[in-house]
Protein backbone atom coordinates (compact mmCIF):
# COMPACT_ATOMS: atom_id res chain seq x y z
CA UNK A 1 0.00 0.00 0.00
CA UNK A 2 1.22 3.23 -1.08
CA UNK A 3 1.35 6.43 1.43
CA UNK A 4 -1.30 8.25 -0.74
CA UNK A 5 -3.73 5.24 -0.75
CA UNK A 6 -3.47 4.79 2.95
CA UNK A 7 -3.95 8.17 3.60
CA UNK A 8 -7.13 7.98 1.44
CA UNK A 9 -7.95 5.65 3.67
CA UNK A 10 -7.28 6.68 7.42
CA UNK A 11 -9.63 9.87 6.06
CA UNK A 12 -12.15 7.39 5.40
CA UNK A 13 -12.18 5.31 8.33
CA UNK A 14 -12.25 8.18 10.27
CA UNK A 15 -15.55 9.44 8.59
CA UNK A 16 -16.58 6.08 8.54
CA UNK A 17 -16.39 5.36 12.14
CA UNK A 18 -17.93 8.51 13.22
CA UNK A 19 -21.08 8.57 10.44
CA UNK A 20 -22.20 5.01 12.10
CA UNK A 21 -22.67 6.11 15.72
CA UNK A 22 -24.26 9.62 14.07
CA UNK A 23 -26.61 8.07 11.79
CA UNK A 24 -28.17 5.75 14.60
CA UNK A 25 -28.25 8.44 16.93
CA UNK A 26 -30.26 11.07 14.39
CA UNK A 27 -32.35 8.28 13.78
CA UNK A 28 -33.62 7.83 17.27
CA UNK A 29 -34.08 11.44 17.87
CA UNK A 30 -35.97 11.73 14.34
CA UNK A 31 -38.47 9.54 15.54
CA UNK A 32 -38.61 10.57 19.53
CA UNK A 33 -38.80 14.40 18.09
CA UNK A 34 -40.87 13.80 14.95
CA UNK A 35 -38.92 16.69 13.99
CA UNK A 36 -38.33 16.17 9.40
CA UNK A 37 -35.05 17.97 9.61
CA UNK A 38 -33.44 15.83 12.20
CA UNK A 39 -34.91 12.93 9.59
CA UNK A 40 -33.67 14.07 6.53
CA UNK A 41 -29.69 14.45 8.95
CA UNK A 42 -29.88 10.59 9.74
CA UNK A 43 -30.89 9.86 6.29
CA UNK A 44 -27.38 12.03 5.46
CA UNK A 45 -25.51 10.22 7.57
CA UNK A 46 -26.70 7.02 6.42
CA UNK A 47 -26.15 8.01 2.51
CA UNK A 48 -22.46 9.25 3.81
CA UNK A 49 -22.14 6.38 5.51
CA UNK A 50 -22.75 4.16 2.29
CA UNK A 51 -20.56 6.84 0.42
CA UNK A 52 -17.60 5.45 2.63
CA UNK A 53 -18.17 1.73 2.09
CA UNK A 54 -18.74 2.22 -1.39
CA UNK A 55 -15.23 4.56 -1.96
CA UNK A 56 -13.25 1.73 0.23
CA UNK A 57 -15.03 -0.98 -1.94
CA UNK A 58 -13.29 0.98 -4.79
CA UNK A 59 -10.11 1.63 -3.65
CA UNK A 60 -9.64 -1.97 -2.79
CA UNK A 61 -10.76 -3.35 -6.20
CA UNK A 62 -8.76 -0.66 -7.82
CA UNK A 63 -5.29 -2.52 -6.79
CA UNK A 64 -6.60 -5.54 -8.83
CA UNK A 65 -3.70 -6.95 -11.00
CA UNK A 66 -3.14 -6.67 -14.44
CA UNK A 67 -4.62 -10.02 -16.50
CA UNK A 68 -5.76 -10.76 -19.35
CA UNK A 69 -9.32 -9.56 -19.09
CA UNK A 70 -7.66 -6.38 -17.66
CA UNK A 71 -4.14 -5.61 -19.54
CA UNK A 72 -3.43 -2.64 -17.58
CA UNK A 73 -5.08 -3.09 -13.92
CA UNK A 74 -8.77 -1.78 -12.47
CA UNK A 75 -7.33 1.27 -11.40
CA UNK A 76 -10.71 2.94 -12.71
CA UNK A 77 -12.70 0.56 -10.78
CA UNK A 78 -12.61 3.65 -7.51
CA UNK A 79 -14.14 6.34 -11.12
CA UNK A 80 -17.23 4.16 -11.20
CA UNK A 81 -17.46 3.05 -7.39
CA UNK A 82 -17.29 7.24 -6.95
CA UNK A 83 -20.42 7.54 -9.90
CA UNK A 84 -22.48 5.12 -7.60
CA UNK A 85 -21.07 6.91 -4.43
CA UNK A 86 -22.55 10.28 -5.82
CA UNK A 87 -26.08 8.82 -7.25
CA UNK A 88 -26.40 7.69 -3.53
CA UNK A 89 -25.74 11.17 -3.04
CA UNK A 90 -28.49 12.57 -5.13
CA UNK A 91 -31.14 9.98 -3.58
CA UNK A 92 -30.41 10.89 0.06
CA UNK A 93 -30.95 14.75 -1.53
CA UNK A 94 -34.41 13.63 -3.14
CA UNK A 95 -35.63 11.73 -0.52
CA UNK A 96 -34.89 14.40 2.24
CA UNK A 97 -36.60 16.84 0.32
CA UNK A 98 -39.54 15.14 -0.42
CA UNK A 99 -40.03 14.34 3.73
CA UNK A 100 -39.84 18.56 3.79
CA UNK A 101 -42.46 19.23 1.35
CA UNK A 102 -44.59 16.74 3.12
CA UNK A 103 -44.34 18.54 6.60
CA UNK A 104 -45.15 21.40 4.61
CA UNK A 105 -48.55 19.69 3.53
CA UNK A 106 -48.82 17.81 6.92
CA UNK A 107 -47.10 20.05 9.92
CA UNK A 108 -46.48 18.70 13.28
CA UNK A 109 -45.16 19.88 16.31
CA UNK A 110 -41.47 18.74 17.78
CA UNK A 111 -41.11 16.80 20.65
CA UNK A 112 -38.03 16.22 22.82
CA UNK A 113 -36.44 19.55 21.33
CA UNK A 114 -33.67 19.27 23.54
CA UNK A 115 -33.05 15.47 22.91
CA UNK A 116 -32.29 16.89 18.86
CA UNK A 117 -30.15 19.64 19.68
CA UNK A 118 -27.74 17.50 21.57
CA UNK A 119 -27.29 15.05 19.27
CA UNK A 120 -26.90 17.64 16.47
CA UNK A 121 -23.93 19.02 18.76
CA UNK A 122 -22.60 15.71 19.38
CA UNK A 123 -22.86 15.11 15.04
CA UNK A 124 -21.68 18.84 14.92
CA UNK A 125 -18.51 17.90 17.00
CA UNK A 126 -17.45 14.70 15.27
CA UNK A 127 -18.23 15.85 11.41
CA UNK A 128 -15.63 18.53 12.22
CA UNK A 129 -12.85 16.34 13.63
CA UNK A 130 -13.46 14.02 11.03
CA UNK A 131 -13.31 16.86 8.02
CA UNK A 132 -10.45 18.03 10.01
CA UNK A 133 -8.51 14.26 9.34
CA UNK A 134 -9.46 14.38 5.89
CA UNK A 135 -8.38 18.17 4.86
CA UNK A 136 -4.74 17.59 6.87
CA UNK A 137 -4.52 14.70 4.57
CA UNK A 138 -5.50 16.21 1.39
CA UNK A 139 -3.05 19.06 2.63
CA UNK A 140 -0.11 16.48 2.32
CA UNK A 141 -0.75 15.21 -1.75
CA UNK A 142 -2.29 18.53 -3.13
CA UNK A 143 1.49 19.83 -3.21
CA UNK A 144 1.83 24.00 -3.97
CA UNK A 145 -1.63 24.12 -5.82
CA UNK A 146 -4.92 25.96 -4.29
CA UNK A 147 -7.53 23.81 -2.16
CA UNK A 148 -10.25 24.51 -5.47
CA UNK A 149 -7.10 23.57 -8.14
CA UNK A 150 -6.15 20.71 -6.36
CA UNK A 151 -9.78 18.94 -5.99
CA UNK A 152 -10.72 19.79 -9.82
CA UNK A 153 -7.06 17.99 -10.92
CA UNK A 154 -7.19 15.25 -8.09
CA UNK A 155 -7.13 12.18 -10.40
CA UNK A 156 -8.42 10.12 -7.24
CA UNK A 157 -11.75 11.41 -6.10
CA UNK A 158 -12.22 9.59 -2.95
CA UNK A 159 -10.41 12.41 -0.76
CA UNK A 160 -13.17 15.14 -2.74
CA UNK A 161 -16.04 13.20 -2.30
CA UNK A 162 -14.87 12.56 1.11
CA UNK A 163 -14.26 16.54 2.13
CA UNK A 164 -17.10 17.47 0.14
CA UNK A 165 -19.36 15.43 2.11
CA UNK A 166 -17.93 16.44 5.45
CA UNK A 167 -18.51 20.12 4.60
CA UNK A 168 -21.93 19.57 3.47
CA UNK A 169 -22.42 17.47 6.75
CA UNK A 170 -21.83 20.33 8.97
CA UNK A 171 -23.53 22.73 6.78
CA UNK A 172 -26.69 20.47 6.91
CA UNK A 173 -26.47 20.13 10.82
CA UNK A 174 -26.32 24.29 11.17
CA UNK A 175 -29.74 24.31 8.85
CA UNK A 176 -31.30 21.56 11.01
CA UNK A 177 -30.38 23.10 14.21
CA UNK A 178 -31.91 26.73 12.97
CA UNK A 179 -34.54 24.83 11.65
CA UNK A 180 -35.69 23.42 14.90
CA UNK A 181 -35.03 26.70 17.01
CA UNK A 182 -36.93 28.72 14.85
CA UNK A 183 -40.14 26.24 14.99
CA UNK A 184 -39.76 26.51 18.69
CA UNK A 185 -39.24 30.17 19.00
CA UNK A 186 -41.52 31.31 16.52
CA UNK A 187 -44.59 28.61 16.85
CA UNK A 188 -44.35 28.23 12.55
CA UNK A 189 -44.01 24.47 11.86
CA UNK A 190 -42.76 25.11 8.44
CA UNK A 191 -39.25 26.03 9.63
CA UNK A 192 -38.88 22.53 9.83
CA UNK A 193 -40.22 20.85 6.54
CA UNK A 194 -37.67 23.69 5.07
CA UNK A 195 -34.53 22.88 6.77
CA UNK A 196 -35.53 19.37 5.41
CA UNK A 197 -35.76 20.61 2.12
CA UNK A 198 -32.64 22.57 2.58
CA UNK A 199 -30.79 19.77 3.76
CA UNK A 200 -32.15 17.45 0.42
CA UNK A 201 -31.01 20.86 -1.87
CA UNK A 202 -27.36 20.83 -0.22
CA UNK A 203 -27.15 17.01 -1.29
CA UNK A 204 -28.28 17.35 -4.71
CA UNK A 205 -26.45 20.13 -5.34
CA UNK A 206 -23.13 18.54 -3.72
CA UNK A 207 -23.84 15.54 -5.71
CA UNK A 208 -23.93 17.23 -9.39
CA UNK A 209 -20.65 19.47 -8.60
CA UNK A 210 -18.77 15.89 -7.92
CA UNK A 211 -20.27 14.28 -11.05
CA UNK A 212 -19.05 17.50 -12.94
CA UNK A 213 -15.62 16.87 -11.11
CA UNK A 214 -15.92 12.90 -12.26
CA UNK A 215 -16.64 13.14 -15.39
CA UNK A 216 -13.47 13.39 -17.12
CA UNK A 217 -12.07 10.79 -15.03
CA UNK A 218 -14.53 7.96 -15.98
CA UNK A 219 -14.09 9.62 -19.92
CA UNK A 220 -10.44 9.34 -19.65
CA UNK A 221 -8.91 12.13 -18.88
CA UNK A 222 -4.99 13.54 -20.17
CA UNK A 223 -2.22 13.23 -17.06
CA UNK A 224 -1.02 16.65 -16.01
CA UNK A 225 0.34 19.47 -18.03
CA UNK A 226 3.59 19.29 -16.31
CA UNK A 227 3.98 15.63 -16.82
CA UNK A 228 3.13 15.79 -20.66
CA UNK A 229 5.45 18.58 -20.96
CA UNK A 230 8.17 17.10 -19.02
CA UNK A 231 7.98 14.11 -21.44
CA UNK A 232 7.93 16.80 -24.67
CA UNK A 233 11.20 18.32 -23.04
CA UNK A 234 12.81 14.60 -22.39
CA UNK A 235 12.44 13.76 -25.97
CA UNK A 236 13.24 16.90 -27.73
CA UNK A 237 16.73 16.79 -25.72
CA UNK A 238 17.55 13.47 -28.03
CA UNK A 239 19.65 14.19 -30.37
CA UNK A 240 18.65 11.66 -32.93
CA UNK A 241 15.74 12.56 -32.74
CA UNK A 242 13.98 14.78 -35.21
CA UNK A 243 10.89 15.92 -34.10
CA UNK A 244 7.61 15.06 -32.22
CA UNK A 245 4.20 13.78 -34.43
CA UNK A 246 2.47 13.16 -31.15
CA UNK A 247 2.13 12.39 -27.64
CA UNK A 248 -1.00 11.46 -26.05
CA UNK A 249 -1.54 10.39 -21.86
CA UNK A 250 -4.04 8.33 -20.40
CA UNK A 251 -5.04 8.12 -16.77
CA UNK A 252 -6.01 4.21 -16.13
CA UNK A 253 -6.68 4.82 -12.49
CA UNK A 254 -5.29 7.14 -10.29
CA UNK A 255 -2.21 5.86 -9.70
CA UNK A 256 -1.52 4.66 -13.43
CA UNK A 257 -0.36 6.65 -16.24
CA UNK A 258 -0.46 5.19 -19.88
CA UNK A 259 1.64 6.99 -22.30
CA UNK A 260 1.86 6.88 -26.19
CA UNK A 261 4.17 8.83 -28.56
CA UNK A 262 5.12 8.63 -32.12
CA UNK A 263 8.66 10.46 -32.74
CA UNK A 264 10.66 11.23 -35.89
CA UNK A 265 13.96 10.08 -35.84
CA UNK A 266 17.04 11.77 -37.92
CA UNK A 267 17.18 10.07 -41.13
CA UNK A 268 21.09 9.38 -40.24
CA UNK A 269 20.22 7.34 -37.36
CA UNK A 270 21.25 4.20 -37.13
CA UNK A 271 18.62 1.01 -36.27
CA UNK A 272 20.09 0.21 -33.51
CA UNK A 273 20.71 3.57 -31.78
CA UNK A 274 16.91 3.89 -32.68
CA UNK A 275 15.92 0.67 -30.22
CA UNK A 276 18.42 1.99 -27.88
CA UNK A 277 17.21 5.80 -27.37
CA UNK A 278 13.59 3.95 -27.57
CA UNK A 279 14.40 1.62 -24.53
CA UNK A 280 16.03 4.86 -23.02
CA UNK A 281 13.51 7.19 -23.25
CA UNK A 282 10.87 4.28 -21.47
CA UNK A 283 13.11 3.49 -18.69
CA UNK A 284 14.09 7.35 -17.86
CA UNK A 285 9.95 8.44 -18.36
CA UNK A 286 8.97 6.12 -15.74
CA UNK A 287 12.02 7.08 -13.48
CA UNK A 288 10.89 10.82 -13.45
CA UNK A 289 7.30 10.46 -12.90
CA UNK A 290 6.30 7.23 -10.96
CA UNK A 291 2.38 7.37 -12.06
CA UNK A 292 3.65 6.80 -15.59
CA UNK A 293 3.19 2.61 -15.56
CA UNK A 294 3.26 1.80 -19.29
CA UNK A 295 5.36 3.94 -22.16
CA UNK A 296 5.13 3.21 -25.90
CA UNK A 297 7.40 4.94 -28.50
CA UNK A 298 6.36 4.32 -32.45
CA UNK A 299 9.34 5.71 -34.19
CA UNK A 300 8.60 7.25 -37.39
CA UNK A 301 11.57 6.50 -40.28
CA UNK A 302 13.12 7.39 -43.43
CA UNK A 303 13.82 4.92 -46.23
CA UNK A 304 16.97 4.67 -45.46
CA UNK A 305 15.94 3.32 -41.88
CA UNK A 306 13.76 1.19 -43.23
CA UNK A 307 16.29 -0.74 -44.72
CA UNK A 308 18.37 -0.82 -41.61
CA UNK A 309 15.79 -1.78 -39.63
CA UNK A 310 14.67 -4.95 -42.15
CA UNK A 311 18.32 -6.01 -41.85
CA UNK A 312 18.51 -5.56 -37.95
CA UNK A 313 15.52 -7.92 -38.49
CA UNK A 314 17.33 -10.85 -40.33
CA UNK A 315 20.55 -9.98 -38.40
CA UNK A 316 19.94 -9.18 -35.01
CA UNK A 317 22.75 -6.43 -33.01
CA UNK A 318 23.89 -8.01 -29.77
CA UNK A 319 22.72 -5.06 -27.61
CA UNK A 320 23.84 -4.71 -23.54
Amino acid sequence: MDAHEASNKRAIYASLAGNVGIALSKFIAAAFSGSSAMLAEAIHSLVDTSNQVLLLLGIRESKGPADDDFPYGRGKAVYFWGLIAIFVFTLGGFYSFVEGVQHLIHPHEIENAGLNYAILGFAFILEAMAWRVGVKEFQETKGDANYIDAVRNAKDPSIAILIFENSADMIGILVAFFGILLTQVTGILYFDGLASMIIGVILVMAALWLAHETKSLLIGESADKQIVQGIRGLVSAQSQIKSIEEITTLHMGPEFVLVNMRVKFDDAALASDIALVTDFLEVQIRDLYPLVKRVYVKAAVGARNHEQIARLLHHPVARE
